[in-house]
C-alpha cells in the first residue's frame, strides 16, 4: 500500500512539473486564433509555425548572440576568479579567521534580494560609464555567479590531497605550476560543473538586464521575452516559441556535459 502511495505521489509530482512544459510547447504551435479560442486545450488541433516564423524573421540570432556573449563572459570571469579565491581560502590560513568572515560576507550577498544590490550597482555603473554596455552587464552578473562559484569550488578543492601539491613543491614546482599542472586537472570536473551552473544563471538573468540595458541591439533573450507583454495584450504564441528556443541551448549544453556534471557531483560529495 505504501509503495502504491509513493508511486502515486511521484507521478503527481512528475505531471505537475511537465504540465507547464507541455502547455508551452502546445501554445507555441498554435495559431493566434486558436490560442484565443482554445481555452484550456493543451495541444493544437492544427500545428502552426507562425510564431517561430515571426521570431526568425526578427532579430532572434542577434539576441542569441548577445546572450551567449554575456553569459560566457560572465561565466569565464566568475569561474577564474572563484578558482583562485577558493584555493586561497582552502590552502591558506588567515589571521582572526578572516576567511570565515569573507565566506559569511559572500553568503550574505548571495542571500540578499537582487533589487537591494541593483540600486547601488546602477549608480556605480552609471558613474564609471558602463551603463548600457555588455561589459557592464558581464560585471554586474558577478553578483549572482561569483558567490555561487566560490561556494561550489570550495568543496572540489578540499577534495584534492595536499600531499600531491607538497610532492610537486619538493620537485621544484612553484605555485603557478602546481595550480596549472596539479590542482586544475584534478579539479577539472568540478570546474566544468560549476561553469555549467554559472552559465545557466547568466543565461536566465533578467533583472540586471532590464535595469542596465536600454538599447534593443544589446537585449538578451530573457529581456526580449518581456516585450511580448504589452498594454494591448500578450503574444502568447511568440512568447512560448522564444521560451522553447531559449531553453534548447542550455538543455544541449547540460546533456553534452552530463558526464562532467556527474563526475563533478561525485567529486564534491566525497
Amino acid at each position: 500500500m505504501k509503495a502504491k502511495i509513493h508511486t502515486l505521489i511521484v507521478w503527481i509530482a512528475v505531471f505537475s512539473m511537465t504540465l507547464p512544459i507541455i502547455w508551452m510547447f502546445g501554445t507555441a504551435f498554435k495559431s493566434p486564433s486558436e490560442i484565443l479560442q482554445s481555452g484550456a486545450k493543451l495541444l493544437p488541433s492544427q500545428p502552426s509555425f507562425s510564431a517561430f516564423k515571426s521570431l526568425f524573421e526578427g532579430d532572434l540570432l542577434r539576441l542569441i548572440g548577445n546572450t551567449i556573449l554575456i553569459s560566457v563572459g560572465a561565466t569565464a570571469l566568475s569561474v577564474i576568479l572563484a578558482f583562485f579565491c577558493a584555493y586561497a581560502l582552502v590552502r591558506y590560513r588567515f589571521p582572526a579567521k578572516l576567511d570565515n568572515v569573507f565566506l559569511l560576507g559572500v553568503l550574505i550577498i548571495k542571500m540578499m534580494p537582487p533589487i537591494v544590490i541593483a540600486i547601488p550597482l546602477y549608480s556605480l555603473m552609471n558613474h564609471v560609464g558602463l551603463l548600457n554596455t555588455r561589459i557592464g552587464l558581464i560585471l554586474s552578473y558577478q553578483v549572482y555567479t561569483l558567490p555561487f562559484c566560490i561556494w561550489m569550488l570550495l568543496g572540489f578543492i578540499r577534495d584534492i590531497p595536499l600531499e600531491i601539491e607538497e610532492a610537486g613543491a619538493m620537485d621544484g614546482a612553484n605555485l603557478l605550476r602546481r595550480l596549472g599542472y596539479i590542482v586544475f586537472p584534478l579539479c577539472a570536473p568540478g570546474l566544468v560543473a560549476t561553469a555549467i551552473f554559472s552559465m545557466i544563471l547568466g543565461w536566465n538573468e533578467f533583472l540586471f538586464s532590464l535595469l542596465f540595458i536600454h538599447t534593443p541591439d544589446k537585449f538578451t533573450l530573457p529581456l526580449f521575452i518581456s516585450n511580448f507583454m504589452t498594454e494591448d495584450g500578450t503574444a502568447w504564441g511568440e512568447m512560448m516559441a522564444i521560451g522553447i528556443v531559449s531553453s534548447l541551448p542550455m538543455l544541449a549544453l547540460a546533456g553534452y556535459m552530463q558526464r562532467y556534471l556527474l563526475r563533478g557531483f561525485s567529486m564534491g560529495l566525497k
